[in-house]
């Protein structure tokens, strides 16, 4: 590991808008930010630049950006320290353990922007917008809850269409180039990292505002959902971004 990122992480465990895989969080989240405002999450975070634009944009709501990369999330967590962004903090976990830092109904809305699309068929499970997420998910969102998808990847896209559709969940947004609609909301126009690097070369960032169902629970839909993946994809020559 190199000097830069040994230095990174050992500052991580002195900020205090920073939780390293903590232990009973679930419904603690009011005491932690010291306020019983709506919780956003932003998921896959990177390096927060969703968290702390959005924190920025609403300071009666909190922000909580999820990863399980430390040398990024430091890159948010400073920024939010340098600004005093009281409102955002940042989590350091895996995705496929998100629920256990939740109680039913204590997250408000989730962001996913710029994921890792997991290209090859055989990961798509691996997507966090699979429906193996979403019931994550759905453990403790809010009823009503949103989900917001932002990427460039167009087999992301289109997969979570699929989703939505094959589950019939509530779609509220579907913009195919969000950069073309005439005065998208604020929100929509942060950039991330990944987002000015434009890893799909496809020039066109898309976005998808979800809800989710009980439709969720029917698990045979899982695996139509993988035949319909492997009948429609094929392992997509878009680049993964380097770690």
């Amino acid at each position: 590991m190199g000097q830069k990122k040994l230095i990174r992480f050992a500052e991580l465990e002195t900020f205090p808008n920073v939780l390293q895989y903590p232990n009973g969080m679930q419904g603690q989240w009011p005491a932690f930010f010291n306020n019983d405002h709506p919780l956003t999450l932003e998921l896959a975070c990177g390096k927060g630049e969703y968290a702390v634009g959005l924190g920025r944009m609403y300071p009666q709501r909190n922000f909580l950006g999820v990863d399980q990369k430390g040398n990024r999330i430091w890159v948010g967590a400073r920024t939010a320290l340098r600004d005093g962004l009281h409102n955002v903090a940042f989590l350091r976990t895996q995705m496929d353990r998100i629920d256990q830092y939740f109680a039913p109904g204590e997250v408000a809305e989730i962001w996913l922007t710029f994921p890792d699309p997991q290209l090859r068929c055989s990961k798509h499970k691996k997507r966090l917008t699979h429906p193996k997420y979403l019931r994550l998910y759905r453990s403790f969102l809010q009823p009503g809850a949103r989900i917001h998808l932002k990427t460039d990847s167009p087999v992301l896209y289109r997969f979570t269409r699929e989703v939505i559709r094959m589950f019939d969940l509530p779609l509220h947004t579907d913009f195919d180039d969000v950069y073309a609609v005439s005065n998208p909301a604020p929100e929509l126009c942060i950039k991330t990292h990944y987002e000015a690097l434009d890893i799909a070369g496809s020039n066109r960032v898309h976005y998808l505002c979800f809800g989710l169902s009980d439709r969720l629970s029917d698990l045979e839909k899982d695996r139509l959902l993988k035949e319909w993946v492997f009948e429609n994809e094929s392992d997509s020559p878009e680049k993964q971004p380097t770690v």
